[in-house]
């Protein structure tokens, strides 16, 4: 189970492992409730780090909110909770700054309160290890990647649009190299939310209505995150609309303000720039794309002018839907650490060393 950067719910699957292999047996969303949401998109507006006091409450009702989404999974599949050997949970991410003097990733959504809830076996607080072994606890899902997408031949690359855009470059060998790249939906969300009050941009359809500011794109491609490949990791506390509102005084000084659209356009264009930046050095043969972006055409649309080499597709052409990659993940490093194998994530995050990533938190019987 995750809930990403987007925020709009958790996404819950349920997965067998025959041969190794994901099995997706079911799978759903479960929306956040309307104030619950508010109190979250509160929490993180403003790039800053969440007061310590706002934290506890949050956590005890995400975590309601994740076992609800398994309780639930779990009835319409028919399939009982005896039966699940792990939940894998990621929780939601309010907080990540790996390269500060106190590195840290938050993750709300405490793993014990879903093993009592659930009373399944809960596997959590997979950033943590990594981060105290010097890495950046993100990106990991090119640990999924390299093990369901390794290309037979070349080398292939695996996108995921979620509210941050990350790539696993990975090679016939089963190399795997990966780093977020920067925004994909995250500020395209905030900018609809806030002139158009809608939570997404539908297939792109009012950015592909506005028009590429050229000097606004290059004041946002000048941000520093976008010079070095990585390992690096980033999220919504630095991407916002308080990181946008400075550039987009000074890309239109005076009396020219950009209208809405053209703003959410040339955003668009930015996603599209800097994934494509990103991945056109390794020049690979193809790009799998998943997660919530893979609906956005538009979006597509921009990255296949920007990298005509390399055919896009839904990672669904590879056997497994885009909506559920990052649930599969889940469970993939769950099964990982139940079975105590450490994740080399050396050339991903920068760790030092192979750790177990994740803790694990059984649910306790009461007398």
């Amino acid at each position: 189970m995750i809930s990403g950067t987007s925020r709009d719910g958790v996404d819950a699957v349920l997965a067998a492992f025959p041969a190794g292999q994901p099995q997706l047996r079911a799978a759903l969303c479960l929306p956040y409730p309307p104030d619950l949401a508010a109190r979250l998109e509160r929490l993180v507006a403003d790039g800053r780090r969440p007061a310590a006091a706002d934290l506890p409450p949050l956590d005890a009702e995400i975590a309601g909110h994740f076992a609800a989404a398994a309780q639930r999974l779990l009835r319409e599949a028919g399939v009982a909770a005896a039966s699940v050997r792990a939940i894998g949970s990621h929780g939601q991410t309010v907080w990540h700054e790996p390269g500060g003097p106190h590195p840290e990733s938050i993750q709300l959504g405490s793993p014990a309160l879903i093993a009592q809830q659930t009373g399944i076996c809960t596997v959590g607080d997979f950033r943590r290890a990594d981060i105290a072994a010097g890495g950046q606890g993100a990106p990991l899902a090119p640990l999924l990647h390299r093990a369901l997408f390794r290309p037979a031949s070349g080398t292939r690359a695996v996108l995921n649009l979620g509210g941050i855009a990350n790539v696993s470059i990975i090679d016939r060998e089963g190399g795997v190299i990966g780093f977020d790249t920067g925004p994909a939906n995250c500020l395209l969300d905030a900018w609809i939310r806030r002139h158009r009050g809608e939570a997404l941009d539908r297939d792109g359809a009012w950015a592909a209505g506005g028009s590429v500011d050229p000097l606004l794109l290059q004041t946002l491609l000048a941000d520093p995150y976008f010079g070095p490949r990585g390992p690096k990791s980033t999220g919504i506390e630095y991407f916002n609309l308080a990181w946008l509102q400075p550039l987009l005084r000074r890309s239109r000084p005076g009396d020219h303000p950009l209208t809405p659209a053209d703003v959410q356009a040339t955003l668009a264009e930015l996603t599209a720039a800097t994934v494509a930046d990103a991945i056109r050095p390794f020049a690979p043969a193809d790009i799998l794309v998943c997660g919530g972006g893979v609906h956005n055409g538009d979006l597509l649309r921009r990255m296949r002018r920007r990298l005509p080499d390399s055919p896009l597709r839904s990672t669904a052409a590879a056997g497994l839907d885009p909506d559920w990659v990052e649930g599969v993940l889940f469970a993939w490093l769950a099964r990982e650490r139940m079975a105590g194998r450490p994740q080399d994530t050396r050339r991903i995050t920068g760790a030092r060393e192979a750790v177990l990533l994740g803790s694990v938190f059984e649910p306790v019987a009461v007398r």
